[in-house]
């Protein structure tokens, strides 16, 4: 039986004083999972305010302003010295109570703090937050949930558009010194297959010298290559670096943070992503969680991104993540794709 270390005395205050990266954490937790149902209630609507950013494969929807605003507003409210970095430009306006979230996850500060992190102080973190990572694959899906055929004869409704679903995820990634320590990822329709009436969702997180939670750790099969890599932002040097690792299988899904629960749940060995365009907010929270498994994100020449508040938001010299031989990866990329794209 789990002891209660943290019991609230009046709403919001712990009899007990966890560290601040502990209840940040937390925060994110519950911020998250509220973050989750907004983007599913966007899409049970219809009405999903599509606007294109730079282009056709550059999306903003409704559900990524309402995430991005709850998520932003509910942790400067419990933490005002924090900076927080999210994918979207988005006016300052009042955000509506609904929006907010002032909850916690008592699990979570039910955990020790690692030594190294237990006296940090707020204005020494740098949220990342990607509200609706996949946005892509969340139109798409709409569009086909929401066609006068598919209304008038779906065929295996929780299969074809809900298949681009699970590529939807929301990220909220915490760095301290230019590194990524901590991150929460929601999964808003995770378990589809179940059908009408299932719960949806599910929240994974993890930090360094914590461990991650929310999944079961998988190795995929042995002796097997299988690349996870980009859906719909390939190119010549993305098929370059892919072919190269000499894969036995690729996956093409969206979103930067399914591809790395490809490679924590053992359906991938690698993502392999050799171009810009995935930026900080994409990369924060996915890159803790692996990391803090013991795997390995960098970028195509095997060097670390930095996550401090003044860097530039692009990984201008793409993303190679690993769960185990990121040095065999490293390895086999093209010097014409190093050559390419040069390392910040």
């Amino acid at each position: 039986m789990v002891e209660e270390r943290c019991v609230s005395v009046l709403p919001g205050v712990m009899a007990s004083s966890p560290a601040v990266l502990m209840r940040l954490v937390a925060s994110a937790y519950t911020v998250a999972e509220k973050a989750g149902t907004i983007v599913r209630k966007v899409l049970q609507s219809g009405e999903l305010g599509i606007v294109e950013k730079t282009g056709a494969n550059d999306l903003q929807t409704l559900a990524d302003r309402l995430v991005q605003k709850s998520i932003c507003a509910s942790l400067s409210k419990s933490f005002p010295k924090l900076t927080i970095i999210g994918e979207e430009e988005l006016p300052d306006e009042d955000v509506e109570e609904e929006l907010l979230e002032n909850g916690h996850s008592s699990l979570i500060l039910q955990k020790s703090c690692p030594d190294q992190y237990a006296n940090l102080k707020e204005e020494e973190l740098v949220v990342w937050v990607d509200p609706l990572d996949g946005t892509k694959e969340y139109t798409e899906a709409a569009r086909v949930l929401y066609s006068p055929v598919y209304i008038q004869k779906p065929e295996q409704p929780y299969r074809a558009p809900y298949r681009l679903l699970d590529h939807v995820t929301v990220l909220i990634g915490i760095a301290y010194g230019g590194t990524a320590i901590a991150g929460v990822i929601n999964q808003p329709f995770y378990n589809y297959q179940m059908g009408p009436g299932a719960s949806l969702g599910r929240t994974l997180w993890g930090g360094l010298g914590l461990g991650a939670f929310g999944f079961q750790l998988q190795d995929v099969p042995d002796g097997k290559r299988i690349i996870t890599t980009t859906r719909s932002h390939s190119n010549k040097l993305v098929i370059d670096a892919v072919q190269a690792m000499e894969p036995h299988d690729v996956i093409r899904v969206g979103g930067a943070g399914n591809k790395i629960i490809q490679l924590v749940e053992g359906k991938a060995s690698a993502y392999v992503f050799a171009s810009p365009g995935c930026k900080k907010w994409d990369t924060c929270a996915p890159e803790a969680i692996l990391h803090a498994v013991g795997g390995k994100l960098t970028d195509m020449h095997g060097n670390a991104y930095r996550y401090d508040a003044n860097v530039k938001h692009m990984n201008s010299a793409g993303v190679l993540a690993t769960l185990r031989n990121h040095e065999y990866y490293i390895s086999r990329v093209p010097q014409a794709v190093l050559q390419a794209l040069p390392s910040d």
